[in-house]
């Protein structure tokens, strides 16, 4: 997004300043589980999934969130009460600064393929002198911290600074007034507008738990600067991630719930037909369909190139049941870099998912939307993405691009590094996945797939068992529920 959140709440004239601490001369304590949703994903893994009404059968639900400016506002005071804007109060200087070293060096620390390009994106983010030269200084001043024992340095340093250069108590006025048993952050990742809220439960001695939000954040996203009590995780080997790259937490303080934004896969009243499909996305229910899901533009530039490639091998098949290609564009993509493709060729399918658009956040019918095109694809292609794993869910055969577009250089970027990243690469191993490293394989691997999808099948069963265990089963959102309840009964912090 162009704006950062308290940038759009300003801009839209939503912010008082004073909101938090107003609402807290007014509010009585209510106990029970104070629930941060700092993303609009955060909305999708635990409001449309049911986990908060599970959770508020038993105890009081209160929210801070992101403002969508939309129904999803209306849906979120109609299940629970009034809500608390998740405001980013202006830090010091010297605090942000420690939390971007805290970054840098732990990046440099994992130095894995990931963190490697996680450093790349950030160097070309980096466009005049000035933000050169800032970004070398970092670089060369992290070098001292990225080990344990000066991660451990920083982050005793930041968690002080933050305390002794706090600029408001809006959040912890707030908090002593709810007086909650725990407080709830449902994603640990891309949430610098809860980092405030989460420390201030802290300060005032309250329990706090995090959601891991996906099975790639550990190696490919920034450190987990704030020490959090509880832990809940995709998978046992995600669990094992946490615990050898934390050695503060404790292993019986990390429950392994599974993921509740898969429940929704197995939630048969979703399903539509084969006929109300293709009837809904403008395809022709006779002929297969083979879905593309795109990526992140800055991580996969010239990706319009691969579509259109696989397009042409497509329509290269004879006769009137030649496959058809649907795309599903990357949800958080405003680029528009599909437009002209969009436009100049009619015998692309593109059905976009169902989002609000200006506040980046799911519908509640987008989950449906997608778990339609994956039932009724015959394949699946895409650049080293989750939903390979949602494709394997439904015994779908998968094809990974690992060659480059044409207009993107090696020495720019390699799309064949992505499957050496240290999350994905167990798939590609496992052989449940192919890798399509040219072109030519790209098309061979197409006609295989579609006159053989059985092939792999066991592979794809294998990797779903070894990776999610009995986790699949729908009720992944009641373990996450449970757990958090559980949670919230302990006297004590850990």
């Amino acid at each position: 997004m162009a704006l950062g959140f308290q940038q759009r709440m300003e801009k839209t004239g939503l912010l008082d300043r004073s909101l938090l601490a107003d609402k807290a001369d007014t509010v009585t304590a209510k106990g029970g589980i104070v629930v941060l949703i700092p993303r609009g994903e955060v909305i999708r893994n635990f409001v449309y999934t049911g986990v908060l009404d599970e959770i508020a059968k038993s105890t009081e639900v209160t929210l801070f969130t992101v403002n969508t400016e939309s129904e999803i506002d209306e849906l979120l005071s109609s299940k629970y009460g009034d809500t608390y804007p998740l405001v980013e109060h202006d830090e010091r200087w010297a605090v942000r600064f420690q939390r971007e070293m805290l970054e840098v060096s732990h990046n440099r620390w994992l130095w894995s393929r990931a963190a490697r390009e996680r450093s790349r994106l950030r160097d070309a983010e980096a466009i005049t002198l000035s933000q050169r030269w800032k970004r070398s200084t970092k670089k060369i001043l992290s070098y001292p911290f990225a080990s344990r024992a000066g991660l451990r340095f920083l982050e005793k340093t930041e968690r002080l600074s933050s305390r002794l250069l706090s600029k408001t108590k809006d959040y912890e006025l707030t908090l002593k007034k709810l007086n909650p048993s725990l407080v709830f952050n449902g994603s640990h990742v891309h949430s610098r507008n809860a980092i405030q809220a989460v420390q201030a439960a802290q300060w005032l001695g309250i329990p706090t738990a995090t959601f891991i939000f996906s099975w790639d954040n550990l190696t490919s996203q920034g450190r987990i600067s704030l020490p959090y009590d509880y832990f809940l995780v995709w998978n046992e080997a995600l669990k094992q991630k946490l615990l050898d790259m934390y050695d503060w937490i404790k292993p019986e303080n990390v429950f392994v719930t599974g993921t509740p934004q898969f429940d929704l896969h197995f939630r048969k009243e979703t399903y539509l037909t084969r006929e109300d499909y293709c009837r809904q996305i403008g395809a022709d229910p006779d002929r297969d369909l083979v879905l593309y899901t795109t990526g992140m533009p800055n991580h996969m530039p010239g990706e319009p190139e691969i579509v259109e490639g696989i397009a042409n091998m497509l329509s290269a098949y004879p006769g009137e049941k030649r496959p058809q290609l649907l795309v599903r564009v990357y949800a958080k993509d405003l680029t528009g870099r599909f437009d002209e493709l969009r436009n100049r060729r009619r015998d692309i399918i593109f059905a976009d998912p169902k989002w609000e658009r200006g506040w980046l956040t799911p519908k509640e019918d987008d989950a449906s939307a997608l778990v339609n095109a994956i039932r009724h694809c015959k394949l699946g292609i895409n650049v080293a993405s989750t939903v390979s794993l949602e494709l394997c869910m439904f015994d779908k055969p998968t094809i990974n691009v690992g060659y480059n577009p044409p207009s993107v250089p090696l020495e720019e970027l390699s799309y064949a590094d992505y499957y050496e990243f240290d999350h994905y690469k167990p798939v590609v191993d496992s052989g449940a996945v192919q890798v399509a490293w040219d072109v030519k394989e790209m098309d061979a691997l197409i006609n295989k797939s579609l006159l053989n999808p059985e092939t792999l099948s066991s592979q794809r069963q294998s990797l779903m068992k070894n990776m999610f265990g009995s986790t699949l089963d729908g009720r992944s959102g009641q373990r996450v529920a449970d757990g958090l309840t559980t949670i919230s009964r302990l006297k004590t912090r850990h």
